[in-house]
């Protein structure tokens, strides 16, 4: 009884002063100051003082804000101008035309920024005129947005994949390297489903044809950025480099690439400076409230009893897959993709570690259904970007995502039938 009162509680709390505008970490810490007070003995100041300087003091966490700087860097550089002119020849004779070039640039920018908020806004800015001036469907210039901008949680090096590995004590090094081949799958999903809606209902669309010399010539627009993504993560799966020192090689890069540029000056610098901290401090409050949150939990034994009730149900480990999926979507609705690991990984991992699941392979499907966070409203980031962007209301932009959304729901299907897309690359470094 006790332990469904403090479910209720915690559930409480946090719903209200989540929707009360209260920012995610200080809801988590206010909660779990709440739960400390109700249910547990142990000296609340002591408590919060030893859990957060143990949650921030990880070496590997150091990663975190070097990765987050890269893609604040290359944000505001000519990245997104020099994508799209390397892509669109290479891009434009396929069926669908020009929208590969959001799905191709997306995928790209995912492997060099971590985030997916970033990878929209960066490709959207200068593919959203392009394509409209070309007449593409508004509907499936804003679908392939927001879909393929998801992919930045799962392509190394992901920000999201980080949190996940400090969470569950994971390497950060094998959760990278186990994203390349789910991420390259899922970028050739959404350009299939592309190349199937130009077959069908794109022959009205204009398509520029580029010789073969002009496609090769274009190729040097994207030689550097895949210098420093091969750089990046090859250096993570030859052993050369840890993520945290290839994170430092992707800094120096991505100054390096905006330097030759013209676009680094003293303000771009300091802007990139800046947005750094912010975010990088913003994901340090939150995991700090997650963590003082999950020990709060720990008193009340509402993770264990958890863990015991759905032992007792006997779920085979498909079952349990399935309702983890229904549970992250549903979750999605309401937190963004890091409140959503960070808050639930105190219950979630014992259960997952009984059922015998790899837990490099659940970082990757986790990272899959996460995504799908990211185009469900209310609380969609990407939505809210590419609102911002086009200036569509929520509810056209919601439509148009939703075969992107069941693209990722066959994803998953796909990850649970062959999990050996996510754990062959990890296993043969």
């Amino acid at each position: 009884m006790s332990e469904v009162l403090a479910i209720v509680v915690f559930l409480g709390a946090l719903l209200v002063m989540l929707g009360s505008g209260v920012w995610v970490g200080a809801s988590l810490l206010a909660c779990a100051i709440i739960g400390m007070e109700l249910f547990a003995n142990s000296p609340i100041g002591a408590s919060m003082a030893t859990t957060i300087w143990g949650s921030q003091s990880s070496w590997t966490l150091t990663a975190l804000p070097m990765f987050i700087w890269m893609g604040e860097i290359l944000f505001r550089t000519r990245l997104s101008e020099i994508l799209f002119k390397g892509l669109t020849p290479w891009m434009s004779g396929l069926p669908g035309g020009l929208l590969h070039v959001n799905v191709a640039g997306s995928a790209i920018f995912a492997a060099i920024s971590g985030s997916s908020a970033a990878t929209v806004a960066t490709v959207g800015k200068m593919a959203i005129p392009e394509l409209r001036k070309r007449n593409y469907p508004e509907k499936m210039i804003v679908g392939t947005l927001s879909g393929a901008g998801t992919l930045g949680l799962l392509i190394p090096p992901s920000i999201s994949l980080i949190i996940y590995g400090v969470a569950v004590n994971e390497s950060i090094a094998k959760l990278f390297i186990a994203g390349i081949i789910p991420g390259i799958v899922l970028a050739l999903m959404f350009m299939s489903y592309v190349a199937i809606w130009g077959l069908l209902k794109g022959r009205n669309i204009e398509t520029e044809r580029f010789s073969r010399r002009h496609k090769f010539v274009a190729l040097k627009d994207l030689l550097p950025v895949m210098i420093l993504i091969l750089s990046v993560i090859g250096s993570i799966y030859s052993g050369l480099a840890t993520a945290t020192e290839a994170a430092v090689l992707g800094v120096v890069g991505s100054l390096l690439l905006s330097w030759l540029q013209r676009s680094l000056t003293k303000d771009t610098f300091r802007e990139s400076l800046f947005g750094a901290v912010r975010t990088s401090a913003m994901i340090a409050f939150i995991l700090s409230g997650s963590t003082f949150l999950s020990l709060a939990m720990g008193f009340t034994g509402i993770p264990r009893g958890l863990a015991e009730v759905i032992g007792g149900l006997e779920l085979t480990p498909l079952m349990l897959i399935a309702c983890l999926t229904v549970f992250y979507i549903i979750l999605g609705c309401f937190l963004d993709g890091i409140s959503s690991i960070v808050l639930t990984m105190a219950v979630i991992e014992p259960m997952v570690r009984a059922a015998g699941f790899d837990m490099i392979w659940f970082g990757i499907y986790l990272m899959v259904v996460v995504e799908m966070a990211q185009i469900t409203p209310p609380i969609g980031f990407n939505l809210f970007v590419l609102q911002g962007m086009t200036g569509h209301d929520m509810g056209f932009i919601s439509r148009a995502s939703v075969p992107m959304f069941l693209i990722m729901c066959l994803a998953v299907a796909v990850l649970v039938w062959f999990p050996e897309l996510a754990t062959f690359l990890p296993s043969a470094m």
